[in-house]
């Protein structure tokens, strides 16, 4: 059945993040930001591994540059904000920092070629187990951030179902514009905004990560142009 691989995925999430937010025990405060940091550590690891796919830095630089610019004009990160603190309104979202958990959370499930492909291969053959493989390894971070940041991160399957369903279902047409140096570069300048998550959880930086979301559109129309 097409689809599979998604809903696994968003049942993955979460699973994960119930577990993570709800389940375990809320750790003391020093214990979280040290685990905080940790986990920013490894997302920038993450996010630095993707990029390092890059066969054209001076696009992905390019890319990322044009797509902050646009992304600042419309103002994606105060709508996503704004759209995540109507949500911590619910009572089961009440504890602090729903809208980082949910914003971060849902960035770094959808960001990256394992989403494309895996819902390109799940729409295109029925076979979800690129998603699978996704599912495990989304599950598991649901649990670690969601033990952190809270229920944000279970809400975070909502745009995990969206996004990948729609590749999903629109996958035969979608797979006649994507090609190979597309993906690829799709990929890696997503794997830099994953950086930036990462960063974000060390405190070490605060970088306004939706805002850098038009990079993968402009990556993927310059690399169609290009490579």
């Amino acid at each position: 059945m097409v689809g599979l691989g998604t809903l696994a995925n968003v049942g993955a999430v979460l699973l994960g993040g119930a577990l993570g937010s709800l389940v375990i025990p809320q750790v003391p405060e020093e214990m979280r930001t040290s685990t905080m940091k940790a986990l920013g550590l490894a997302v920038v690891l993450i996010g630095l591994k993707m990029a390092w796919e890059t066969e054209s830095i001076l696009l992905l630089v390019v890319s990322l540059a044009l797509g902050t610019m646009l992304g600042e004009w419309l103002r994606i990160e105060d709508r996503l904000q704004a759209w995540a603190r109507r949500l911590e309104r619910w009572p089961i979202t009440q504890r602090g920092g729903f809208a980082k958990g949910f914003v971060q959370a849902s960035l770094l499930f959808c960001t990256g070629a394992m989403a494309i492909t895996g819902a390109l291969e799940d729409g295109l053959n029925g076979n979800p187990s690129i998603l699978y493989a996704k599912s495990i390894l989304d599950g598991v971070a649901s649990i670690m951030f969601g033990s952190v940041m809270g229920v944000g991160v279970m809400f975070a399957a909502v745009p995990v179902l969206v996004y990948q369903g729609l590749i999903t279902l629109g996958a035969s047409a979608i797979s006649r514009f994507l090609t190979e140096a597309m993906i690829r570069e799709i990929s890696a300048t997503g794997g830099l905004m994953v950086a930036a998550i990462g960063f974000n959880l060390m405190g070490a930086a605060e970088i306004r990560i939706g805002n850098l979301l038009p990079g993968l559109v402009v990556v993927a129309a310059l690399a169609g142009v290009f490579l």
